[in-house]
């Protein structure tokens, strides 16, 4: 489980660095055909425009599709080593063995959420598959983002089931199995 959550998290972070390039990019090519169309009839002006650098046509499709994607390959990390935001307000109080046992309650609550948002997803996937709705620029077909979504969810929802059972096992015997945050 270490090693998928790590892959995943790997993956989603070079689809954002991916993405970045692309809007960078995206937003540099638009000022600059900007500038050219602000000088008028100029030769520098000419220059630009003639250079066909625009925005990158779709970066918006791609950007939401690819922004998706990495929500879902950064929960196993997140839920691997328990990374979430939590609030040990009144909790800090309560001896070990009580928080051991509330940890696990509020890691199966996750998981099953995350298993659910996870069917809902594949659904949702196949519902477009059967309309056969593209994207507006690009013209790809919409269930592609979320084929890659589910796939990422998938493993999201593999390794939160396996940490609710380690929680749960950890409250049992008291014995670590997951890593401290």
């Amino acid at each position: 489980m270490k090693w998928l959550s790590r892959a995943s998290a790997i993956v989603g972070g070079v689809v954002l660095l991916i993405l970045v390039a692309l809007t960078t990019l995206s937003i540099l090519g638009r000022e600059i055909s900007k500038i050219g169309h602000g000088l008028g009839d100029t030769w520098l002006g000419n220059m630009l425009v003639a250079s066909g650098l625009d925005e990158i046509k779709g970066s918006y499709e791609l950007t939401e599709a690819g922004v998706a994607f990495a929500i879902f390959a950064f929960f196993p990390v997140c839920q691997f080593y328990g990374q979430h935001a939590t609030v040990d307000v009144f909790t800090s109080a309560l001896p070990r063995r009580a928080v051991s046992w509330l940890r696990a309650f509020w890691e199966v609550v996750l998981a099953v959420v995350i298993v659910f948002i996870s069917l809902r997803l594949y659904e949702g996937m196949q519902r477009y598959i059967g309309n056969g709705e593209t994207t507006l620029f690009l013209q790809f077909p919409l269930w592609w983002a979320y084929a890659a979504s589910v796939g990422a969810a998938f493993i999201a929802s593999v390794t939160a089931v396996y940490c609710a059972w380690a929680r749960i096992s950890e409250a049992a015997t008291g014995r670590a199995i997951l890593p401290e945050g």
